[in-house]
């Protein structure tokens, strides 16, 4: 059986905060966070990996630059597609509608938006994907979805986890026949 780690960071703040931006092109306020690169400082990573949309991908880039390393983007990465309420402020959503996506996002997601089961299916096949040391630039949701997937947790479980921008989840990762992997250390931080 072979080991690897994985690091999660979820990307710095974007232009505008306070949004449901699940697959909204929202640039980063300031991609080349010197945060965000102290954060991951001294890291020992093959791979650069990063969501597509900038606010991630942009920061990604001056952080596989300081690396020199290579940077792959992957879309499965991405956010939750929150849909129709994309971009809105949760106040703008009818209350009971987000409190029954809160609540069960499988049977009530954003209309026209993704399922909680869409993005853990996705960011599984990411995961598959990855098999040495890497650092993946991404989302709290997608963050979120990778710890599901590792754990076995539900979505009840990892939205209680608080990822603010700069979380960094370091996650010792072994592979078996049959699955992607699953966690055997767990270490989280955010940046300051």
């Amino acid at each position: 059986m072979s080991g690897f780690l994985l690091h999660l960071l979820r990307h710095g703040p974007p232009r505008r905060t306070g949004l449901l931006l699940g697959h909204s092109d929202e640039p980063a306020a300031d991609p080349g966070a010197a945060a965000l690169i102290a954060r991951v400082k001294g890291l020992e990573v093959e791979a650069v990996v990063a969501s597509d949309l900038p606010r991630a991908a942009d920061s990604a880039r001056v952080i596989a630059d300081a690396f020199e390393r290579p940077l792959a983007l992957d879309p499965r990465w991405r956010e939750l597609d929150f849909g129709a309420w994309d971009g809105l402020r949760p106040d703008d959503v009818p209350p009971d509608d987000l409190a029954y996506f809160w609540r069960d996002p499988d049977g009530n997601p954003p209309p026209s938006g993704e399922r909680w089961q869409d993005i853990m299916s996705r960011v599984r096949q990411a995961l598959c994907d990855i098999g040495s040391p890497t650092l993946v630039v991404t989302h709290a949701g997608a963050m979120r979805a990778a710890l599901a997937v590792l754990t076995g947790l539900d979505h009840r479980g990892v939205w209680a986890l608080d990822l603010p921008y700069g979380a960094l989840l370091s996650l010792g990762i072994w592979q078996e026949e049959g699955l992607c992997g699953r966690i055997v250390g767990l270490k989280t931080g955010a940046a300051s």
